[in-house]
């Protein structure tokens, strides 16, 4: 596949909550995840460590509510797209989430996807 088909097959998956299917299908075994400085996640290498965020992730989350996708941008090997989440977060309440996702493509699968979005300030202890 080439980089506006992984575009559009990512986006179908993400929107249908299919996160197993993507990651099976499209991303590279090495793929790096960045999440922004601060944030759950931090930065990781491999489906392994991915999953192991997905897994924290979800542990934090109370109940989701719901999630929007945008339409992809495809730049090259790179391609973006926004997306919304609406989610109860354990100890912090209900959040509406908006970020940026960008994701670099070569040989056909997925080997980096990074995050942008805001995160709350640390309370300073």
């Amino acid at each position: 596949m080439n980089t506006q088909e992984i575009a559009n097959r990512l986006v179908e998956l993400c929107r249908q909550g299919d996160w197993e299917t993507c990651y099976k299908e499209l991303y590279s075994p090495d793929v790096w995840s960045i999440e922004p400085e601060g944030a759950m996640g931090g930065q990781v290498q491999g489906m392994e460590a991915i999953a192991e965020k997905g897994k924290k992730w979800n542990e934090a989350m109370e109940e989701f509510h719901g999630s929007e996708i945008g339409e992809p941008i495809v730049a090259g090997n790179h391609f973006s797209f926004t997306m919304t989440m609406d989610a109860t977060f354990k100890g912090v309440g209900r959040e509406k989430m908006e970020e940026i996702c960008v994701y670099e493509v070569k040989d056909g699968k997925i080997v980096k996807e990074q995050f942008f979005y805001e995160v709350a300030p640390q309370p300073q202890g």
